[in-house]
């Protein structure tokens, strides 16, 4: 079922969301600064690209103070519009009964998007 799930996922824009992530996580690797961001925008595409049977979790090392440094500057930047914007994408999926599967999806990415510093993705 979660392979048919992520074939629909990708012909029903999953494919383009994953994009853009892997667009905007080369335009800030290329920048030196970036570099740590342009990891967790990685992250996010990998999961946006084929998100069913997949779940995210604490890391061992996500206790530092390091990574509540970069979820704070990534939410302030632009982690809370990313992760309205999935947000919103499920409400509207919640709409009809065929899309609550997706819409899930979208709340399990903006989990992550809202705070990916510190946090990985497992098989089910």
């Amino acid at each position: 079922m979660k392979i048919l799930g992520n074939i629909l996922w990708l012909l029903f824009g999953g494919i383009f969301t994953a994009l853009e992530y892997f667009i905007s996580s080369f335009l800030l690797i290329i920048t030196i600064v970036g570099i740590p961001f342009g990891m967790q925008t990685l992250k996010l595409g990998i999961l946006a690209l084929w998100p069913f049977g997949k779940t995210t979790v604490q890391g061992e090392r996500a206790s530092g103070c390091l990574y509540l440094i970069f979820n704070i500057i990534w939410i302030l930047i632009g982690g809370i519009w990313i992760a309205l914007t999935h947000f919103i994408f499920a409400l509207i999926l919640y709409i009809t009964i065929i899309g609550i599967p997706f819409g899930n999806q979208h709340i399990k990415l903006a989990s992550l998007a809202l705070s990916p510093f510190g946090r990985d993705f497992r098989d089910k």
